[in-house]
């Protein structure tokens, strides 16, 4: 009778060494894929998901060591994270097809001044090179208000609704055409940061709506809360109506389940339109050991195409200005939208 040789106990404690290390790399990205689906952005996952983008280039990692190590289970599910991850990433960087916008062609900046901070000068430097059509900013003061008209804002954006405040709540929106219908909305009854509102009226183009976006930032546990409503209570598109365009510094990424529910109402973010949508706009650059993270957005209504977005340095911010070319639709194209959409 023949018999197999037993497993010597070092080669056992060797496979189930190795097929320990196999499964402690995997879980990590299939964890992390399986909270990203499920759109788990709550607590301190808020936080973590943002950077969702680097862990979906890592996740191809844990398939290489378990196909290294000849794993079947762990390198089979290694991969469909992988997939997962990289399937809701990548797009970002590959763009899509623009409607079919025929109308005027618009430059819109978006800025966060920190509390006032940034540089005024590059501001307008920015505005001037870049024939800048419409400011929107953040954390917009007084004193940030006065600098912009001293160098000479006032003369190339002369439209506006400003709401300097002094600290972070403020908000500004410029432009050079008329705007009408202009306001500020303030989150959390007038105790959070405020978005300053108008509809552009820009020649051969329907009305455009505009706000300079900017929901509470979800910096610690006790104030995911104030996110999630604050993103909740962001106006939603109309895509059977006003044009509509949301800019600014929304505090959340693409993997944010809140701001994908937004997009959801029939925004398109520009960027990712573009195939720019992995460009960090907040760092910090202060030396910090934090990866930059998309947070700074410009959301178009889905009847305007996105045709550039650039996102450029501005000193003295820890944010970084979106800037995006869009092509408005005629005011037919724009109808015969609102008429396909209606039932």
């Amino acid at each position: 009778m023949i018999t197999e040789p037993r497993e010597r106990p070092a080669d056992s404690r060797r496979r189930r060494a190795v097929d320990t290390l196999c499964w402690v790399a995997v879980a990590p990205a299939a964890a992390w894929a399986a909270l990203r689906l499920a759109g788990l952005d709550r607590g301190p996952l808020v936080q973590a998901l943002a950077f969702t983008p680097y862990v979906a280039a890592w996740s191809l990692a844990p398939v290489v060591l378990a196909l290294a190590l000849r794993r079947r289970w762990p390198a089979l599910v290694a991969a469909v994270a992988a997939v997962a991850l990289l399937g809701v990433v990548a797009p970002r960087a590959l763009g899509s097809a623009p409607p079919p916008a025929g109308g005027p062609t618009v430059r819109l900046l978006t800025a966060n001044l920190l509390a006032g901070a940034a540089d005024p000068a590059a501001l307008v430097d920015l505005v001037r090179r870049h024939r800048v059509d419409v400011l929107v900013v953040q954390e917009f003061t007084p004193d940030a208000q006065a600098d912009l008209d001293r160098l000479g804002l006032d003369r190339l954006l002369p439209h506006r609704q400003l709401n300097p405040l002094v600290g972070t709540p403020g908000s500004g929106l410029y432009a050079r055409f008329p705007i009408s219908d202009a306001g500020v909305r303030s989150h959390r009854g007038g105790w959070g940061f405020t978005q300053a509102y108008g509809t552009i009226t820009v020649p051969g183009a329907p009305p455009v709506r505009v706000e300079s976006a900017h929901p509470s930032a979800p910096y610690a546990v006790d104030q995911v809360g104030f996110w999630r409503a604050d993103l909740a209570a962001q106006p939603p598109a109309t895509p059977d109506g006003t044009l509509r365009i949301l800019a600014g510094d929304f505090n959340a990424t693409l993997d944010h389940a809140p701001l994908r529910a937004l997009l959801g109402t029939g925004y398109v973010d520009a960027a990712d339109a573009t195939g720019q949508g992995l460009i960090g706009t907040w760092g910090p650059y202060d030396g910090d050991l934090i990866p930059p993270v998309t947070i700074d957005h410009v959301l178009v209504d889905r009847r305007i195409a996105a045709q550039a977005v650039e996102v450029r340095p501005l000193a003295g911010s820890d944010h970084r200005p979106v800037l995006a070319t869009l092509r408005l639709p005629t005011p037919d194209q724009a109808g015969q939208t609102l008429a396909r959409a209606r039932p």
